[in-house]
């Protein structure tokens, strides 16, 4: 019987909405990942080091092991997963395995797939959308322990059996439906990115960190500067990426279970009460997010000098719960209870692990920036490669994310008159390096 939540079946490729890449819009798809999981893993064996030290570590944790068990009786019954113990038999299957193109036949015999970019969010999606999951998932202890296991998964997945997935099978990312997918709305991938081994079916990327961390090639994503004649200042998009939202008139703080996620830049930049955080109040927050399939370096989005750079230790999949997807919702039927994670993203900007780069621009009225890179879910080794004190122009490469997709946000002072570019609409993919807003200086 088909579920309620339930739509037609989509077509080969990935649309680009807030859910793209991140969860399944096809729900044959997205049960056929459970299936294959679920027939996957072994009981009869020890669970591998980083699992069992991950179950040691809830195990010696009472409330843990309460939270969990609650978290367990208010899952929604669409979860394949019943149990603690198949839970860590999953996570054996997972930690030791690179992302894949999740494959299925529909009822012609058609192929139809999407990406599994980020497997481990797959598996606690649901837990994150209840009560007890919301209290787990903030949990200090808990988030230490997981940042051991991904820490685990992380070096594999920079090690070279890890690239076991970048071939041209109906799996792999250079497959049909896989390549496909990289070059939807994105461009021909031979031909923008940098290949060491062009020629080859996995382009040369020794693992999987290094296909997902590649480069672009010079000339891919320019940098289009205004004639100086023209009293126009621009603002660059800093990563590859799909709009979210913007707000203005930022608050001190504010109040997050409100249904709007207002942002509160106090809890954003983690900063209390000082005089940087003050000089944001009033301002404007720009917001997108990367599917597991884009370019997932952050580039500066102004000419500049790097002041200040930090990583703020924060959750790893903690979500708001909320009543489902929404009426409008662009893949989901209305109540469906996937995805919370993905319409928290403004409350994750002050949750979340998170890098944080502030930029003081060469232009005086666009004065101090923040870029935020927010570490969602598996996504959360945020590396920094921007120096302190050092120059930046726009486009110059400043850092990245490791690993699956994520989120980031741009936020500026009240004085910065931004006029954000028709194009810059929620749900619309835009390129790193394109020009999002102006800035009119003259009188």
């Amino acid at each position: 019987m088909p579920s309620q939540y339930q739509r037609p079946l989509r077509s080969k490729q990935t649309v680009l909405t807030r859910y793209g890449g991140w969860i399944p819009a096809n729900r044959a798809v997205y049960e056929a990942f459970f299936d294959d999981l679920l027939r996957a893993i072994d009981t009869t064996v020890p669970h591998n080091p980083a699992v069992q030290k991950f179950q040691n570590a809830i195990n010696a944790d009472s409330e843990l092991v309460d939270l969990f068990n609650q978290t367990f009786l208010q899952v929604s019954p669409l979860s394949k997963i019943k149990t603690l113990d198949e839970l860590l038999n999953c996570m054996d299957v997972i930690t030791v395995a690179a992302p894949k193109f999740q494959v299925n036949r529909d009822d012609n015999g058609e192929l139809t797939g999407e990406p599994i970019g980020v497997p481990l969010y797959l598996l606690l999606d649901l837990f994150s959308n209840t009560s007890a999951g919301y209290d787990l998932f903030r949990k200090v202890n808990f988030n230490v322990a997981m940042k051991d296991l991904l820490n685990f998964w992380g070096d594999y997945l920079r090690s070279l059996p890890s690239n076991n997935t970048l071939n041209d099978s109906d799996e792999g990312w250079f497959g049909t439906l896989g390549i496909e997918s990289l070059e939807n709305k994105r461009g021909i991938f031979n031909e923008i990115y940098e290949c060491p081994n062009p020629t080859a079916v996995n382009r040369g990327f020794a693992s999987w960190d290094a296909f997902f961390t590649r480069k672009f090639k010079p000339g891919a994503r320019p940098i289009h500067r205004p004639d100086p004649s023209s009293g126009k200042l621009l603002i660059y998009n800093a990563c590859e990426s799909t709009m979210y939202r913007k707000q203005t008139e930022i608050k001190e703080h504010d109040q997050f279970w409100l249904k709007g996620q207002p942002y509160s830049i106090y809890d954003m930049l983690a900063r209390r009460d000082d005089e940087v955080a003050r000089s944001f109040i009033g301002g404007t927050v720009y917001q997108a997010f990367l599917s597991p399939q884009d370019y997932h370096r952050w580039h500066s989005p102004v000419d500049g000098i790097v002041r200040q750079v930090q990583v703020i230790e924060g959750t790893y999949y903690a979500a708001l719960p909320d009543d489902g997807a929404e009426k409008h919702d662009p893949d989901f039927q209305p109540g469906d209870p996937r995805g919370a994670i993905i319409r928290s993203q403004g409350w994750l900007t002050e949750a979340a692990t998170r890098a944080i780069i502030y930029i003081e621009a060469d232009n005086k009225e666009i004065g101090l920036i923040v870029f935020i890179g927010v570490g969602m879910v598996e996504v959360s080794s945020c590396e920094i490669t921007a120096r302190e004190n050092h120059k930046v122009r726009a486009g110059d490469e400043i850092g990245m994310f490791h690993f699956g997709g994520s989120s980031h946000a741009l936020i500026f002072g009240p004085g910065v008159n931004l006029e954000f570019f028709d194009f810059v609409q929620v749900n619309n993919h835009i390129h790193v390096n394109t020009a999002i807003a102006g800035i009119n200086v003259q009188a």
